[in-house]
This record gives C-alpha cells, sequence and structure tokens, in this order.
C-alpha cells in the first residue's frame, strides 16, 4: 500500500501533535502571550518564509504540469504574505534586517537541502509545512486581537482547501514513488515536526 499524507499523520501522531500543538498557539489564542514572544515569531517566521519561498520555486521547478497551477498560486500567495509580513513588523517597530535564530537557521538549512530531493518527498514535506501551519493556528479555537488576524491567514477555509490539493498532489506523487523515496519522504515529515517544534518553542522561550 502508497504511503500517503493522512497514513503519516496516523502512523505518527505524537511527533505531529507536537507540530501543531504548543503554548505559544494556546497563549495566542487566550491573549496572555508576552510581546517578546510574540515578536521574536513574527521576525523569525519572516525569515524562514523567505527561504520557503525558495523552496517553492524548487518544488515548482521539478512539479508535474498538472501541478503547476496550486503552486503558482500558493508563490503568488507567498509574494503578499512577505509583503504583509514587512507591514506587520513596520506596526509592531521590529527589525527584520536581524539575524537567524538558531532553531530557525536549522529549518532554513533543512528546506535548502531539500532542494535535491526526489519531487514525492519535496511534496510531502512541503504539505507538512502548509499544514502543520493550517493546523497550528486552527486547533486552539477563536483567538482574541490582535492575534486572530495572524490565525485568520492559515486558519482561514481557503487556505485549508489549498493545503487539501497539496495532499492531493503529495499522496499523487508517492503513489508511484519508489519504497526508497516513500521512506525518505516518511523521514521528511518526521523532520518538519521536530522543526516546526522547535520552532515553536524557539519564540516561546524569548525573554
Amino acid at each position: 500500500m502508497s504511503l500517503t499524507c493522512q497514513s503519516l499523520i496516523a502512523a505518527h501522531p505524537q511527533a505531529w501533535q507536537s507540530a501543531t500543538v504548543h503554548p505559544f498557539l494556546s497563549q495566542c489564542q487566550s491573549g496572555t502571550i508576552r510581546s517578546p514572544q510574540f515578536n521574536t515569531w513574527l521576525v523569525q517566521d519572516y525569515l524562514f518564509v523567505v527561504e520557503f519561498t525558495r523552496m517553492a520555486a524548487s518544488l515548482l521547478a521539478i512539479a508535474p504540469l498538472e501541478h503547476f497551477n496550486s503552486l503558482l498560486s500558493g508563490l503568488t500567495a507567498l509574494q503578499a504574505e512577505l509583503l504583509w509580513f514587512q507591514e506587520k513588523a513596520k506596526e509592531r517597530q521590529l527589525d527584520l534586517a536581524t539575524e537567524k535564530q538558531a532553531s530557525c537557521a536549522e529549518y532554513c538549512q533543512y528546506m535548502a537541502r531539500l532542494a535535491i530531493a526526489p519531487y514525492p518527498v519535496q511534496a510531502t514535506a512541503f504539505w507538512a509545512i502548509e499544514y502543520a501551519y493550517n493546523q497550528g493556528w486552527q486547533l486552539p479555537g477563536a483567538m482574541v486581537s490582535p492575534y486572530d488576524e495572524f490565525a485568520d491567514r492559515w486558519g482561514n477555509p481557503g487556505f485549508t482547501e489549498y493545503v487539501k490539493v497539496l495532499a492531493h498532489q503529495a499522496d499523487s506523487a508517492l503513489q508511484t514513488a519508489s519504497p526508497e523515496v516513500q521512506q525518505q519522504a516518511e523521514v521528511a515529515f518526521l523532520e518538519v515536526a521536530r522543526l516546526e517544534r522547535d520552532f515553536w518553542q524557539m519564540a516561546f522561550n524569548a525573554d
């Protein structure tokens, strides 16, 4: 039986929960997150999205033609997202021209290494990254202002549907992948889950 996105979640529920459920998110939901924590996340996530955009471009470069439409729409959304991050940073008087913290740097380096992986592996990792944010910002429930704006960006129905398309595309690629490539995709899924967990913790630990 071929590996699928849902079978990965079913096989590794604890790893996936650690990627999508975190005190950082629950404290955003309750409005008790401290400004240094949230501001650290905002700046580091902007730096992450810059590199994630490069990952999206490398994925498009090897994707089958039938996957172009969704990936191109995702790139357009990332362009808008980068501008949105810049606006939010300006509102909070944050400097985006800063160094990546260790967890962010490790995540970005991992995404860069994925550029040489087979398409099914890249597609699985790309889906996992997007789905982790979709679930992470949805699961705590309705958030208070100003965090509700951030939750809506990744938890809205349109983004949820986009992530479903990414899952379908990854499943399609995995269906014909060799056992070796499927194993690589599972490793990538687990690595994304770990890196997501560490990213939330990085922001939560901020002074």
